[in-house]
């Protein structure tokens, strides 16, 4: 079974290499690049999750969806307007409502940091803040009953502003159950690769009974 794993706003696709070195994932791994995709249809939300949906309806059978922060909201949207699609969810620190202050906190800061600082993204300056601009009216509260599948929500201990939406996403969601990393802030990929790997694992062969992954 395919498994798309999707990474953070300030990431790549290499932020998983760790990760997936240390689980060893037997079935075949896409791990989409969220720059290409804007190059491609733009900066704002709907055009990214456009971009993605696109890729995902190519998918000939269910998959398996993991992602964090950004990865993690594409991953919900998807899963609750194509849950026949989605075999399994894992949502790692992303919030289903977005927290409207801190996004503008955050455009804030981008907008004073040089443009060399969002080189490593692949993406401009202008197209990140354009991005969180066009995120802040996100609320999937009202389609969260879609998600049928089985759900993993994973946060870190140390990762204040998303803790608290973690623990409630993971009760507002049928099947749904709620890790809590030790030792961790936000960028749980890079930060506790081989803790991560292991929890995914034990989800996985909940999920997948047959695999060793």
């Amino acid at each position: 079974m395919k498994q798309f794993y999707l990474h953070g706003l300030g990431q790549t696709p290499s932020s998983w290499d760790e990760t997936l070195s240390y689980l060893k994932p037997e079935g075949e791994v896409f791990c989409p690049n969220f720059a290409d995709l804007i190059h491609k249809n733009g900066a704002a939300y709907e055009s990214l999750y456009s971009g993605f949906s696109s890729i995902c309806q190519r998918e000939t059978a269910p998959f398996d969806l993991c992602g964090l922060s950004l990865g993690g909201v594409l991953a919900l949207h998807y899963a609750a307007e194509h849950i026949e699609n989605v075999h399994s969810l894992v949502l790692i620190a992303a919030p289903y409502t977005m927290p409207k202050r801190l996004l503008q906190f955050q455009n804030f800061l981008f907008r004073l940091m040089p443009n060399a600082a969002f080189a490593q993204m692949g993406l401009a300056k202008n197209e990140v803040i354009q991005l969180c601009k066009t995120m802040a009216e996100l609320d999937f509260r009202p389609v969260l009953y879609k998600i049928s599948c089985p759900v993993l929500v994973i946060c870190g201990e140390k990762d204040k502003a998303n803790r608290k939406a973690a623990e409630s996403l993971a009760s507002a969601v049928k099947h749904a159950e709620l890790v809590i990393l030790n030792n961790a802030g936000h960028e749980v990929t890079t930060e506790v690769p081989k803790p991560l790997a292991e929890v995914l694992r034990a989800f996985y062969q909940k999920v997948h009974p047959m695999s060793q992954l």
